[in-house]
């Protein structure tokens, strides 16, 4: 299905791999779905990073900074994929990979333990999307 031509939509000359679409919509899937943990089910959302739901103004500043990460990634993920828009893809590679990072950082400057499943699924996710973003900026060009 094509949408009306204008900014992050194709046109019919500018046909993107759909196959690439849904690859990249995946992981906003998953994001999404961690999103609404964070909302409806906080403790469990928790304990799937790792972390124990904390209390009062801590636990509003994890619920809040971490539902936030998810829902603003699933959104940019799920709406640079349903457009075809590489530069949503591309942002959102940036916030994932940062996570990477910073996580990266955590265990070299603060004795965090090494969290090396997250930062495998991080920097894959990242290089999914940069490469789905790629592909997609080569199609319409």
């Amino acid at each position: 299905m094509l949408l009306p031509a204008g900014p992050g939509n194709l046109t019919q000359s500018t046909q993107v791999n759909k196959a690439d679409r849904i690859i990249a919509g995946l992981p906003g899937l998953l994001f999404f779905g961690t999103a609404l943990q964070w909302i409806f089910d906080p403790k469990a959302a928790a304990e799937s990073l790792g972390l124990p739901l904390l209390d009062g103004l801590a636990r509003s500043t994890e619920i809040g900074d971490l539902g936030a990460f998810f829902l603003a990634g699933s959104t940019m993920i799920l709406w640079g994929a349903v457009t075809a828009n590489a530069h949503w893809l591309r942002a959102a590679a940036l916030l994932v990979g940062c996570a990477a990072f910073v996580r990266t950082l955590a265990w070299l400057m603060h004795g965090a333990d090494f969290a090396a499943a997250f930062i495998a699924v991080e920097v894959v996710v990242t290089v999914l999307l940069v490469t789905v973003a790629a592909r997609i900026s080569a199609a319409k060009s």
